[in-house]
């Protein structure tokens, strides 16, 4: 069977989702070669192979965190060469799509990004995306050189399955752009305890019906009983109510839960673009016209500030 390469997004070897999602998708077209590098590369081999990776190859390089992206290209092309793989997938963050998109163009191949499922097909892997808003679904597949894809968290199941996860060093030159770009600082983000809101399984966002920034307190609590991220509308983001780096739509992330609980939204185009693939849909609105009903799983016609807390008390008590 071929080997599909899977790029590894990890954190000091902890492994994040997304790449476990990778690879149960990987093992429907070939054979996982996981590719991990930087610091506790080597560290994320026992997960790996729990999830199918059959080998992963491990490198580590100063480039990888003082220079941006283009060192991670280098390293991912030569496990190409090394491989010469059915395909390449890569988690659809914004790094990855760029690591994704200088590859597919060292390698002269095709790319396809965001897509939400993939599946063996006669000519090569067969992937699905979200078109207009997530108004229709295509199904693509690359026809020129090894597909490059990059797939958005939450399109696939974590499925365990042993392999066996044989770590291989891979031997990396840099060529003379990997030094092109300095990272000269970093400053943590600060912790909210809260999963990322790309990778999330439960979202809870909040619109301009939360009518100010002192009442996205409703809305954290309601998502702190659910273990769920917060979100936000583009309007509320606006209006400086909740930060930038929270906001879902179009021109915000794109987010894709198991979940996803809009409250005091009204489901303006924008807004849906990102959201609109989340697999269950729930609204809270008092405005029963608003165009977020013609969306949802489940709708709420309702003042948020009586439903939310009801809710939040309601979840509490059950898990309590």
């Amino acid at each position: 069977m071929a080997e599909v390469l899977v790029y590894v997004d990890h954190v000091d070897g902890a492994v994040r989702k997304p790449t476990l999602e990778l690879l149960t998708l990987a093992r429907r077209i070939g054979e996982p070669v996981a590719v991990a590098l930087g610091a506790g590369a080597e560290a994320t081999a026992a997960v790996l192979a729990e999830h199918g990776a059959v080998k992963v190859l491990t490198a580590d390089a100063p480039e990888f965190t003082e220079y941006l992206v283009v060192p991670k290209v280098d390293a991912l092309q030569a496990a190409y060469d090394a491989v010469s793989p059915a395909a390449v997938l890569v988690p659809s963050s914004a790094e990855g799509k760029e690591i994704a998109a200088r590859l597919a163009v060292r390698i002269g191949s095709g790319i396809i990004t965001d897509a939400i499922d993939l599946e063996a097909g006669d000519e090569g892997p067969v992937a699905t995306q979200a078109a207009f808003a997530a108004s229709f679904t295509t199904k693509s597949r690359v026809s020129k050189g090894t597909p490059v894809i990059t797939v958005k968290p939450n399109s696939a199941p974590v499925e365990a399955a042993a392999a066996a996860g044989t770590v291989e060093a891979l031997a990396v030159t840099f060529g003379a752009l990997a030094t092109g770009t300095k990272v000269t600082s970093r400053t943590p983000r600060e912790s909210t305890g809260r999963p990322e809101l790309t990778e999330a399984a439960i979202v809870v966002s909040g619109g301009r019906g939360v009518n100010g920034a002192e009442n996205f307190g409703i809305i954290e609590e309601l998502a702190d009983s659910l273990g769920a991220a917060v979100g936000a509308s583009r309007a509320a983001v606006d209006a400086g109510w909740y930060p930038h780096t929270n906001q879902v739509g179009q021109t915000g992330k794109s987010v894709s839960p198991q979940l996803y609980i809009a409250s005091g939204i009204s489901g303006a185009i924008q807004h849906r673009a990102g959201m609109q693939t989340s697999k269950t849909i729930v609204a809270i609105n008092k405005d029963a016209e608003a165009p977020i009903f013609d969306l949802v799983d489940y709708g709420v016609v309702g003042d948020l500030f009586e439903v939310v807390p009801q809710l939040t008390g309601e979840i509490k008590a059950r898990k309590g």
